[in-house]
């Protein structure tokens, strides 16, 4: 058989289950330990962390401490668990912060930089670059976070934006995340931003405009969640036809979308559960995951699967246990043969061009 003919792919990680809709106060929600057992009984070979709880992570110390990062690893595989990656949806929402949205997103940050955005955005930057350093210390390669947001409110073409204001908010937006992409990149660590409604990466003109703007970044990569596709009826098959050389992370969530003649995308300020559009547990709304993961295996995805929990109807711990089944379900085993090997005639110039009639 000619080699070149069969294309090598990888069987997709997972299940792995993001852990930020989880962590509580009680336990087992309470604890890493406690947390752990219980993805580890719903069958979870894998945890995404958010790296804002003390009680889970110190980022600081993961960055600073490779005996830290080893026990931290240590610990999460005496589970029988690895971490998927990293979480800084959060610090990366306020590394680019409109004065509109100072005040809600101020809880983001520690209680003594509220109120003094400049200082609020410089420790997010420094977060960034801890995430960095302690990804590389536990030997992950793909971490997840958001962009942040200069432009989220001029989205909508109404009063009629001034010429040069996108391009100079993805200029300024550029010029923030340069410093932290080359952190990454040093560390040898993709940045997967989540695209994402309030972000200025929300579609896929949106990170073509930013990946421009940093110079096509190697490590400018994609959280590929189809979630947040659907809500704005964005075709997220050909999305990955697009985009599947970047994308190095994934949200198993699902949602739906029903439009009625009082309400469409932009919801009317109704309640999620009163939302055309809204986020589902994985099986319960309409994506096409068989699709999904048929197209990420073929496209050689490397990375995990990672359950994201953001259902405005189901119970959070029956959404777990039964998003870990069906993410198991999605998962295929690639195949390391072609299916026609039985057929195969061993590769022969001279007989090649004898059947070109040469």
């Amino acid at each position: 058989m000619d080699s070149k003919r069969f294309i090598i792919m990888t069987t997709i990680q997972g299940p792995a289950v993001f852990l930020a809709q989880f962590i509580g106060d009680k336990a087992p929600f309470n604890s890493l330990d406690g947390i752990c057992q219980w993805a580890a009984d719903l069958g979870f070979k894998g945890i995404q962390m958010p790296t804002l709880d003390a009680r889970f992570i110190d980022l600081q110390k993961a960055a600073e401490s490779k005996t830290y990062a080893d026990e931290l690893t240590g610990k999460v595989a005496s589970y029988g668990l690895q971490i998927s990656e990293l979480s800084t949806h959060l610090q990366g929402q306020l590394v680019a912060v409109h004065p509109a949205y100072d005040d809600f997103f101020d809880g983001f940050a520690p209680a003594a930089l509220r109120g003094n955005p400049k200082a609020r955005q410089e420790w997010a930057v420094q977060q960034m670059k801890y995430a960095a350093k302690a990804s590389q210390n536990l030997g992950l390669n793909a971490h997840a976070t958001f962009s942040g947001s200069l432009l989220w409110q001029y989205f909508h073409p109404w009063p009629q934006r001034p010429p040069g204001l996108i391009e100079e908010g993805f200029a300024e937006l550029a010029k923030r995340w340069l410093p932290i992409l080359n952190e990454f990149d040093q560390n040898g660590v993709d940045v997967c931003y989540e695209i994402h409604p309030g972000e200025d990466l929300f579609d896929g003109e949106t990170y073509e405009m930013f990946l421009k703007a940093v110079n096509n970044h190697s490590r400018a990569c994609l959280l590929y969640d189809p979630s947040h596709f659907v809500l704005q009826q964005l075709d997220y098959i050909q999305y990955i036809d697009f985009y599947h050389e970047r994308i190095k992370a994934f949200h198993v969530k699902d949602a739906e979308f029903n439009p009625t003649g009082k309400q469409g995308t932009f919801g009317g300020y109704q309640s999620w559960a009163n939302r055309s559009g809204r986020y589902r547990s994985p099986g319960d709304g309409q994506i096409d995951f068989k699709t999904i993961f048929s197209k990420l295996a073929q496209y050689d995805y490397k990375g995990w699967a990672v359950m994201e929990w953001e259902c405005c109807i189901k119970n959070q711990e029956d959404g777990a246990r039964e998003g870990a089944e069906f993410i198991k379900k999605h998962i295929i085993k690639v195949t390391d043969k072609a299916f026609d090997d039985f057929a195969a005639v061993e590769t022969n110039t001279q007989l090649n061009r004898k059947n070109l009639g040469l």
